[in-house]
Formats: structure tokens, sequence, C-alpha cells
């Protein structure tokens, strides 16, 4: 990431708003937002197979489930923030992944500015592709700040997008549990 190319958009935003760069509160803001950046947008950096690639064998095969996983991304539209949580349905093939491993997995692809449909597709593939399941399922739901405080500004209103693959994408039985596990406290 060049920092120092962020630091000099940042300047010429500031300068395009009207802004005095110079000014006390501000002679800091182009430096901060570039460190920001480089922590907000790492997941460009990271290589979702190598997180998943540490597995363990086990001998069944039952839906693994993990919910209520916190996200924060960028839209890549207005690079404003959309933010809720993904949950995460798979059912080994003999072989799992720690649990942190999926959290890892949204965050690489939350962090990289995104569009959340896309954002949720990558997650079931990365699982796919990596862990080899019978299936696997992906729920993200997000509110996105480029609609609640601009444009039409809805705020509280909930975008949601489903991933399925494997036997997630042909069997109506295995959403419906999914779907049942995810509305359990």
């Amino acid at each position: 990431m060049d920092q120092e190319k962020i630091k000099q958009a940042i300047e010429l935003l500031l300068e395009g708003i009207g802004e005095d760069v110079s000014r006390e509160g501000l002679k800091d803001t182009p430096e901060r937002i570039a460190r920001m950046y480089e922590e907000i947008c790492s997941g460009y950096d990271q290589d979702p197979a190598k997180i998943l690639s540490r597995v363990f064998t086990v001998p069944d095969s039952e839906m693994v489930v993990e919910k209520d996983i916190t996200f924060y991304s960028l839209c890549e539209h207005h690079m404003m923030p959309f933010f809720g949580k993904a949950h995460i349905a798979y059912i080994p093939k003999g072989k799992v992944v720690g649990i942190s491993k999926l959290a890892r997995t949204v965050e690489v692809f939350a962090k990289r500015l995104q569009v959340q449909e896309r954002m949720c597709g990558q997650i079931a593939d990365a699982i796919m592709d990596n862990l080899s399941p019978e299936g696997v399922m992906v729920v993200l739901e997000a509110e996105h700040t480029c609609m609640t405080m601009r444009g039409v500004k809805k705020p509280g209103s909930k975008t949601v997008t489903v991933a399925t693959r494997g036997a997630f994408a042909v069997r109506d039985d295995l959403r419906e549990q999914f779907y049942s596990l995810l509305k359990m406290g």
C-alpha cells in the first residue's frame, strides 16, 4: 500500500471540499487516514487458502455453523462503510477447520473494497475450494452507510445476501435447517 499517495489524495480531498489542510485539527489527518486505510484494506495482502489450510480430521459429516461474525467493509461504489453479520454453515467431508478461521476468512474479504453480493460468494468459494466440504452456505446481513446517511437516507435498513454451494444449493432441507439454527439465541 502506498502511504504517500493516500496522504496526497486526502490533502487534495480536503482542499477540494474547501478545508485548510494546514489548520491544527487537520494537519495530521492525511497521515492518520493513510494508516487507517492500511488497516481497513489489509485483506488484499491476505490469502484465504493459507488461513483455511490447517484442518483437523473428523469421522462424521454433521453441519458446522458459525453465526454472528461481525464484519466491517467499504463499499467500492462510494468508499463508505457497510457492516453487519456473517453466518456460515458447511458440511465437512472428513476435515474441519478451527472456527476462528471462518471469522478470519470473512475478514480477508471484508477488508477490501467490496460489494456485499461478491463478498458473500467469495467467502463461500474460499471454503468450498479449500475444505472441499459436501456443501457450504453463507448469509451476510449488513447496513450500508451509502444508503443510510446519504442518498435515500433509510437508516436501519439491511441488505441480506445468500450464497449456496454443493449440497446447500440443491437441498431445501439443509437450507431450512441452517435458517432455523440462525433463529436460535
